[in-house]
């Protein structure tokens, strides 16, 4: 029976726990694109990072997966060189994944509402507010984020319920302070390009670009849960994109 590009995508993740060399068959061997700049282009550059392990080997254990039309997205939470977080996204032709993004991040501890980078609820559900839902978050990050019309937050977010995981802020409308403190002391949260939305029923990804804290070029990973219309819970994964004289493949960030 065939796999979905979900369970494909699970079951590659899983492998770092297993060894199993199966799942390597559901990458594309002629086309594998790779975004993450610190790993080689291609086929050959996924096999050089799983041959270059620590001892002991990398882990995986998928939180949560989606699927949206060719694109699979997974947050997941890594022993890679350290407990990390990521967010990643395959995408999907023909059956074999033909290219990947993401995200890491160390593993940070709970945040000021005692959230951790990866709690929270993973039952995906509304399958058929997959689009709308999607439409609400692309409006957000447009409109308030990219925009700075701070006040058509409440258009996009429940006043009353919002659940934050992002490490260092609480949550409810308080962890919005985390942007007036950051200018204060002369940081930066700035959303300066959106380049992707993915989603599945009440759960929809936004990659952006921008920068972080002293200016840093950084891209944005942030995932959503959505419900009756309105965000109510986030979780992200923010990371420096390096110098382009750093990268070892030519493929960007996004």
């Amino acid at each position: 029976m065939e796999l979905s590009k979900k369970d494909k995508v699970v079951a590659l993740l899983n492998s770092f726990n297993t060894g199993d060399q199966t799942p390597n068959s559901y990458i594309n061997p002629k086309k594998y694109i790779e975004h993450n700049l610190d790993a080689a282009d291609g086929l050959a550059g996924f096999e050089d990072l799983m041959n270059n392990a620590p001892e002991g080997g990398y882990k995986a254990n998928v939180i949560r997966a989606f699927e949206d039309g060719d694109y699979v997205f997974t947050h997941t939470e890594y022993d890679f060189f350290g407990p990390k977080a990521a967010i990643d996204v395959y995408k999907f032709e023909h059956g074999f994944i033909v290219e990947h993004w993401d995200n890491l991040l160390e593993v940070q501890k709970p945040n000021l509402s005692g959230r951790t980078q990866f709690d929270g609820t993973t039952k995906i559900k509304d399958l058929h507010r997959t689009e709308a839902n999607k439409k609400i978050v692309e409006g957000f990050i447009t409109n308030v984020l990219l925009n700075h019309k701070i006040n058509e937050v409440t258009n996009y977010i429940n006043p009353t319920k919002y659940i934050e995981h992002r490490p260092a802020v609480a949550d409810g409308f308080d962890g919005f302070a985390v942007m007036k403190c950051f200018s204060e002391n002369g940081l930066v949260i700035d959303y300066t390009k959106l380049h992707k939305v993915l989603g599945e029923g009440n759960f929809v990804l936004a990659m952006s670009e921008g920068k972080f804290g002293k200016g840093n070029h950084t891209a944005f990973f942030d995932l959503f849960r959505l419900d009756d219309g309105l965000i109510v819970e986030h979780w992200d994964v923010i990371t420096t994109i390096p110098a382009k004289v750093n990268w070892k493949n030519d493929n960007g960030k996004f």
